[in-house]
């Protein structure tokens, strides 16, 4: 009976265990195109794909708003983003919140890290236009 019982109790706290986290991290990749504007507010929308090593993939929409001290209008055309921290595609999709500081003209670069709870979103990007100043906001990533 005691031996049945133990079996019963490993199997219990077994099926509680997440699931997901017994497989692991997966890497996965965002690319991306984003264009937008900020004048106090800013504004940017998208479209991109997440990429992962276990073969998945899905299309998604991208936007981003916030407020700050910010002015200018910019394009960025194949844009690259990092994720650490997940353990599943769906957890990907999402709210991420962030801050940034950004300076350009013509031709402009721009660098930032924005979290959603443990997962992290690396994001670099080049692309054309002008823009100068402090920003903060939300950075979206919705299905297509």
């Amino acid at each position: 009976m005691t031996k049945t019982f133990s079996l019963l109790a490993l199997l219990a706290a077994a099926s509680l265990a997440p699931q997901a986290q017994a497989a692991g991290n997966i890497d996965c990749e965002l690319s991306f195109n984003l264009s937008g504007w900020s004048l106090f507010y800013k504004a940017a929308s998208g479209t991109g794909t997440i990429t992962c090593d276990n073969g998945a993939s899905i299309p998604v929409k991208i936007s981003a708003k916030g407020g700050g001290l910010t002015v200018g209008k910019s394009k960025i055309v194949d844009g690259r983003g990092k994720f650490t921290g997940a353990y599943a595609l769906g957890d990907l999709v999402g709210t991420y919140g962030g801050a940034e500081v950004h300076a350009g003209a013509s031709k402009s670069g721009n660098a930032q890290v924005v979290t959603k709870g443990d997962i992290s979103l690396a994001l670099v990007g080049t692309g054309e236009g002008w823009d100068l100043g402090v920003g903060f906001g939300n950075f979206v990533i919705e299905r297509r």
